[in-house]
This record gives C-alpha cells, sequence and structure tokens, in this order.
C-alpha cells in the first residue's frame, strides 16, 4: 500500500492525510458516546462544593535517591541560645520536656537532604520520602534521632539552659560534586582500540571532552544557608571547613576549649543603707571587712582565677558520673581570669550613693558585665559551673582566694565538700581549638594553650554563599562577599531579630526598676540622709549569689571546708560496678571532653 503512493500528486496527498484524519476523529467521538451512554444510567451529577469536586488528595512525595549525590565529610561551627532547649546531646528513647539542639539540627540535615541515615533495628522511618507531616510529628512527639551512614561527631555537650557560641560537629553531607561516569564495558570480540567498532557507536565511546573541574567552595551547596532557612532563629551556622583531616573527630580533633560565665556586678539588687551591710569575719579570710550585700569583690575573684592555671586535679570541682568509672581526674588549665565585658546598661538607681559598698574607692564604680573566661585542655562534668560557684563565694567575701589551692590539695582534701555548682543560663561554649595532629601534646607536656587550624570558610566569604543565579534581582556583575551574612534574609538580620526583642525587654524591666526605686518615701536619698531602717539582711545572714536571677537565702553561712563532705570517688565507682554486675577489671572510660 506504501507503494500506491509514490505516484501521487501533493493535492492527492494532502487530501488522503485529511480523510484518515476525519475517520481517526469519528471512530474517537463514537468511542466517548459508548462509554457516556453505558455509564448515564448511573452517574450522578455532583454538588458544587461537594467531596466529589474537591482536588484529588496529593501522591506521596518522590523518593529521594542519595545513590545519585556524592558525599563529602565537612565540619561545621554554629552557635545557639539554650534557654529553650534541653541541652545539646540527643538520648534515644528518652524524651525530654524541651527539644535538644541536636535533634533541632539532625532535622534541619535531614529535611534538606544533606543526609540520609541508614535506618537501625526498629527504626521504620523511609528516610527517602519524609515530608512535612513526618517533620510535624516529630515536632510534636520529638524525633528518634539517627546518625547511622554520616560519620558524625561532637565537641562540646552542653547541660540544659547552657549556649555555645562556637559549637563544632563533623558530619558526612551531600555533595554538588559530580560522580564519575562509568565506563562502558567492552563487548565480547572488540579491539579495545576501536578498530572492529562499529563507526556510528565509536562517535559516542570514545574519550570524553574534559570536565571543568569542581571547585571545592564556589561550586559546593550553600551549606549554611540551606540549614539557617530550617533552623530555629536561635540556632544558627555560620562557618565550615570544607577539607577537615580525613580522619577528623569533633570530639577527638578538639585539645582545647575555651568557657564564658557571664554575670553582672552587682550581682543582684543591693539592699540601701545601713541595712545592706553584712561583716565578713565568718569567713576563713583573715580579712574583716564590711561588705555590701549583692557586690562583688572582683579583685578577690581574680587572686583566685590564678590558683587554677596548670595541671591540677579538679575531683572537688565537679560532679561525679560513676557510669564512666573515671579515676584520673586531672585537668590542665591554660587561662582564668575575670574579664570586664563592657560597661552594663543598667537601671539608673545601681549608682546611687545609699547602694556604695564600704570597701568601694571613693569614686563609685559603675555597675559592669563581666566574664569568668576559662581555657583548658578538656574538662570534667559540671567542672566550670562548679569553679564558678567558688569563684562568687570568693568574691562575696564568704571565702577567701585561698580555698581555691585547699581544694586542689587532694592529700589533704581527699572529697568534695557539699556546695551547689553556679546557675546554668551565664554560661557559654565559646569556642573549640583543633591544631595540627604535630602540635598536640598531652595535659603533663602542653603548659600553653592551642591555635585552630581548620580552615574554617565563615557565612559572607566566598564559599560560603548560595550562586548568583539562586537569588532574585541580583544585577550583573555584583560581588558575592557578603552575601548571607548582611541584608535580608542574612545571619546579621535573623540575630539581630533575637537581639532587639531580648533588648526591649531589658530595657523595659531597667526602666521598671527605675521607676519603683523612686516612689514612695522609703527613697534612696531618704537612706542616705539617716533614714530610719525599714529592710535589710535577715538574721540568717546575707543571701549567697549562684549566678541565678536572685540570691539565694540559706541561713547562717557555714564554711565550705566545714561541710558535710560527699563519699570518695573510689566508692562511688565501686558502687556503680557492683550494682550493674560490671568486670572491675574492664577498660577505664576515656577523659571526658565537655563540662555541661
Amino acid at each position: 500500500m506504501v507503494g500506491a503512493y509514490e505516484g501521487w500528486s501533493q493535492q492527492q496527498l494532502i487530501a488522503r492525510i485529511q480523510e484518515l484524519e476525519q475517520q481517526v476523529g469519528g471512530a474517537e467521538k463514537n468511542a466517548v458516546t459508548n462509554t457516556n451512554e453505558s455509564t448515564t444510567t448511573n452517574l450522578t451529577v455532583p454538588e458544587p462544593g461537594s467531596l466529589a469536586f474537591r482536588k484529588a488528595p496529593k501522591p506521596p512525595p518522590k523518593a529521594f535517591d542519595a545513590s545519585k549525590y556524592s558525599t563529602r565529610l565537612i565540619a561545621l561551627k554554629f552557635a545557639y541560645l539554650g534557654q529553650k532547649y534541653n541541652g545539646f546531646e540527643h538520648h534515644k528513647n528518652n524524651s525530654t520536656p524541651l527539644p535538644t539542639v541536636e535533634e533541632e539540627l539532625w532535622k534541619a540535615l535531614v529535611k534538606t537532604r544533606l543526609i540520609n541515615p541508614i535506618p537501625t533495628q526498629g527504626d521504620t522511618t523511609d528516610y527517602k520520602r519524609v515530608d512535612r507531616q513526618t517533620f510535624a510529628a516529630w515536632d510534636r512527639e520529638g524525633a528518634d534521632v539517627n546518625w547511622d551512614g554520616c560519620d558524625y561527631s561532637k565537641c562540646g555537650r552542653t547541660d540544659r539552659g547552657v549556649s555555645a557560641f562556637g559549637q563544632v560537629i563533623g558530619v558526612r553531607v551531600r555533595s554538588n560534586k559530580p560522580l564519575p561516569k562509568p565506563s562502558r564495558p567492552m563487548r565480547n570480540g572488540e579491539d579495545p582500540r576501536g578498530e572492529d567498532e562499529d563507526p556510528l557507536l565509536a562517535a559516542y565511546s570514545g574519550p570524553e571532552p574534559p570536565t571543568k573541574p569542581f571547585n571545592d567552595l564556589t561550586d559546593e551547596l550553600p551549606y549554611i544557608q540551606h540549614l539557617n532557612r530550617v533552623l530555629p532563629p536561635d540556632i544558627r551556622v555560620y562557618a565550615w571547613c570544607p577539607n577537615p583531616p580525613p580522619d577528623f573527630s569533633a570530639r577527638f580533633s578538639c585539645k582545647e576549649r575555651r568557657y564564658k560565665y557571664f554575670f553582672t556586678n552587682p550581682c543582684f539588687a543591693p539592699v540601701p543603707g545601713s541595712s545592706g551591710i553584712y561583716n565578713t569575719t565568718s569567713s576563713t579570710s583573715a580579712d574583716s571587712e564590711a561588705m555590701r550585700e549583692g557586690w562583688l569583690d572582683i579583685a578577690a575573684m581574680k587572686a583566685g582565677c590564678a590558683e587554677l592555671i596548670g595541671l591540677h586535679d579538679f575531683r572537688n570541682f565537679c560532679k561525679i558520673d560513676a557510669s564512666k568509672q573515671l579515676t584520673n581526674f586531672k585537668r590542665r588549665i591554660f587561662h582564668a581570669d575575670i574579664e570586664e565585658v563592657s560597661p552594663l546598661d543598667v537601671p539608673a538607681f545601681l549608682a546611687h550613693p545609699a547602694l556604695k559598698s564600704p570597701t568601694s574607692p571613693p569614686e563609685q564604680p559603675q555597675p559592669k558585665m563581666y566574664s569568668f573566661t576559662l581555657h583548658g585542655s578538656a574538662f570534667l562534668w559540671h567542672q566550670v559551673r562548679s569553679l564558678v560557684a567558688i569563684l562568687f563565694l570568693v568574691g562575696q567575701r564568704l571565702e577567701s582566694p585561698s580555698l581555691i589551692p585547699q581544694l586542689l590539695d587532694i592529700e589533704t582534701n581527699p572529697t568534695r565538700p557539699k556546695y551547689e555548682m553556679a546557675s546554668d543560663a551565664p554560661l557559654v561554649l565559646w569556642d573549640c581549638i583543633f591544631p595540627h595532629a604535630e602540635e598536640v601534646q598531652s595535659s603533663e607536656e602542653r603548659e600553653t594553650g592551642y591555635v585552630d587550624r581548620l580552615e574554617w570558610v565563615y557565612v559572607g566569604d566566598e564559599g560560603a554563599v548560595e550562586p548568583k543565579s539562586a537569588g532574585k534581582g541580583r544585577k550583573g556583575g555584583e560581588s558575592s562577599m557578603g552575601r548571607g551574612k548582611w541584608g535580608r534574609g542574612g545571619v546579621v538580620d535573623d540575630v539581630w531579630e533575637v537581639w532587639r526583642r531580648n533588648k526591649i525587654d531589658e530595657t523595659l524591666s531597667a526602666l521598671l526598676l527605675d521607676k519603683i526605686a523612686e516612689q514612695g518615701k522609703s527613697t534612696l536619698d531618704a537612706e542616705v540622709g539617716g533614714g530610719e531602717v525599714t529592710v535589710g539582711i535577715t538574721r540568717g545572714g546575707p543571701r549567697v549569689f549562684d549566678g541565678g536571677d536572685l540570691g539565694r537565702a540559706k541561713g547562717h553561712y557555714t564554711p565550705l571546708l566545714q561541710r558535710e563532705r560527699q563519699e570518695p570517688v573510689e566508692v562511688v565507682n565501686e558502687r556503680y560496678r557492683v550494682r550493674k554486675g560490671l568486670d572491675p577489671d574492664r577498660q577505664k572510660a576515656k577523659e571526658e571532653d565537655g563540662d555541661e
């Protein structure tokens, strides 16, 4: 039949095509008519707004195939404000009243498809198809964090309420780097030189043209922007390291951790006039001077800090965790000091002469913000907060700076006196330091701190911004420097929002304090003029400051070395071993690497 058309003219061919089109169209019309007739008797026309008019449910999300992407090990540096979190570390099958920072970070990595965990036994989650409903359930009920297959490691483990400005993790993530293309296998009898190959096939099987080299920075995924889009506003990633050492571990590669503990001076609202004065004669200190409740002796605290520097046994400055079976409590402190942060914008009434401490210099010192700054090779559980608690006792002249070397003398004081550790909220894991492997020394050998050798790429730098094509309305030739850091959607804007909200609250609280302090007859001016004392220190003694928002009334103060002692470490460890049925000769736990 095909050969019959060869002699037809153009007009005849066009007419034949039109005829065939009419036949096909008629057949389709008849088929539709027959179908409608066969269903008309059973068809009910749906009313507008009924379920029949609603859209069909969306199909399940398309499975994410992680095998199509290459991966790379990177380090991430991030910050968080810890008051809304149950600490950093997440414990599997352990529900907490607040989410953990680690949980929020894991959800962000899963949501952005940067990691694809390997399901563990009992884990029914299909990580290839996680959707909004899954994340909503995780937000309500908590997520079972699973790092299997991600080469995950973490540096510091902060406790509930503790913040971090230099937390670091290592993790293997999805990369933009193209996977190598598999070579075509040769067929049986094929000449490897291609001489016996079909010429048409040979045109496609020759050497591939050279591809553009992959730049580890500028061609990579914008990890910082991807994560910050889905993280809570008080958790911000601000740097990444593209090429950490092959054996990098955020935990074991870190050889120095730095903490800051913030406090104000005065530490709480002083009571004016003579009613706010107490005597330090109950202290073990040789000094017998009057002290105003609420003010701290910064010079005495500095003297105490000097005693901490060096290699010491800190068993009297930590909480014993029997599950770790620790026997070595020696840790190296590189730096310890009380540092002024900045003049504090505080309520004006705190500078009134009626609140002046008897030991203050002639010119009343302005209230200020300070930090206890501590750098060390490693830290025991709650070591920093225990040290701060002792320094606050020294600062209130309830104890002498000589208490610190006495507690470090394990032969004289082998067990820890009972005392409360400082509050959690003012503590910040400030930074984590990763030196070169050849620089690492043991705590016994190393006397000075390290320098961080990881090559961090900070937000706004080249290699830490999104490609221009990802932005909208950007003019040609615009520099990428600073993008992702400044301007709308930048990290600075995100943190500014948090700061401004808290600053407004702080300012309103300060103005409220001033408003109340100046009202009524019991004003500060009346106290200076010799007015009658109405409120003062209770009979039980001065309040004790522990880093919280208020001083705590603890009754008559008992010097620390006269208090009841806790059990020796050996007794605590042995009781735990017996209860758990552990082998006493088993390998001892490794040194702890985080305080909180």
